[in-house]
């Protein structure tokens, strides 16, 4: 069985040829990194008008590389939620359009399950049923999974996503976008206990996330109560690494807090992890460490399966096996569907 997969869901644009093994025989990832920098985060309007230059010579450069032509193909499966809508749309309509050519079945991709399936991608053993952490730039969401194709909404972020408040307070300091590789490197350097930041619910049973009160106590630290604009405040080098260590370092124990207590809530014995933001080390590292002592199983995206990717919609092998196609008529859904 052969699939080709499309990922359009933000500012990648991205196609995989995979099997039903979970051999990719091909895999093109066009980043827009550079068009967003200026802005220090994703522009919508940007992202969807390049994807539109981007979708056809990314699935051509696939085929290419897999070696396959579209009449070899089983199916074509296609992320159409959550993300933003002018992504999501370019992304479906290509598929579409080929799925109508080549007669070929349609499967729709939940982008959050794909991130916890990637887990499954390079493990030797099954990684269902556990709880999934799914930690992004637009997402934070905790679900346990019975098995791939089902799950059920623990609890998630009530404002911003870890990925955001990284790229946000990179963006206080001075730090290139994106902001979670930036803060990272200047942390080494960094004490990160030089500021004590606040950690949103980390004592409380409900799973869920909050990072807005952090974002303001970093600016509160670089310019005071009251602060506006602080990015005419001059940083010495160590107050940078200092902020950047204290900042990443509160940002991690609320990640490795809540996906403990959903752990111990559920009564499950595997942790899945995907997203940009498990490529963090401190947090791979806080990880393993909490699971080990606890005796729980950690399986985390390979890193190059944490940003957005389309190999990540493998899962569309499994909705294959179980019969569920769409028609011609699916539409987007650009917010979180919860389940």
């Amino acid at each position: 069985m052969k699939i080709l997969c499309i990922e359009t869901t933000c500012d990648e644009t991205a196609a995989a040829v995979v099997t039903d093994d979970l051999q990719v025989l091909g895999s093109v990832v066009s980043s827009q990194e550079q068009l967003h920098q200026k802005f220090s985060g994703v522009v919508p309007e940007i992202a969807a008008r390049a994807h539109v230059q981007r979708i056809l010579p990314v699935i051509d450069e696939t085929l290419n590389k897999s070696g396959v032509q579209l009449s070899d193909l089983d199916a074509i499966a296609v992320a159409n939620t959550p993300g933003l809508s002018g992504s999501l749309l370019v992304g479906l309509v290509a598929a579409k359009a080929l799925c109508l050519a080549y007669d070929l079945p349609l499967i729709a991709i939940n982008h959050l399950h794909a991130h916890v399936y990637a887990c499954q991608l390079e493990s030797p053993s099954p990684v269902f049923p556990c709880v999934g952490l799914i930690v992004s730039g637009g997402h934070t969401h905790l679900y346990s999974y019975r098995d791939a194709l089902t799950s059920c909404y623990l609890g998630g972020t009530i404002d911003d996503a870890a990925g955001e408040a990284f790229d946000k307070v990179a963006s206080m300091l001075g730090l290139s976008y994106p902001g979670g590789p930036s803060i990272s490197k200047a942390a080494i350097a960094g004490d990160p206990g030089a500021y004590r930041f606040p950690r949103s619910f980390i004592h409380e049973d409900r799973l869920d996330f909050s990072f807005s009160g952090l974002k303001t106590a970093v600016r509160y630290a670089i310019g005071g109560p009251g602060s506006g604009d602080v990015s005419n405040i001059e940083l010495s080098d160590q107050q940078i690494a200092d902020l950047s260590a204290s900042f990443q370092q509160a940002v991690v124990d609320c990640l490795v807090s809540k996906s403990l207590q959903a752990i111990e809530q559920t009564n499950l014995t595997n942790l899945c992890v995907g997203g940009g933001v498990a490529a963090n080390q401190l947090l791979r590292a806080k990880l393993q460490q909490r699971c080990d002592e606890k005796q729980v199983s950690l399986f985390i995206a390979p890193l190059k399966y944490c940003t957005d990717n389309a190999v990540m919609g493998a899962i569309a092998i499994e909705r294959y096996k179980a019969g569920l196609f769409e028609t011609l008529e699916l539409d987007i859904k650009p917010g979180l569907v919860r389940h």
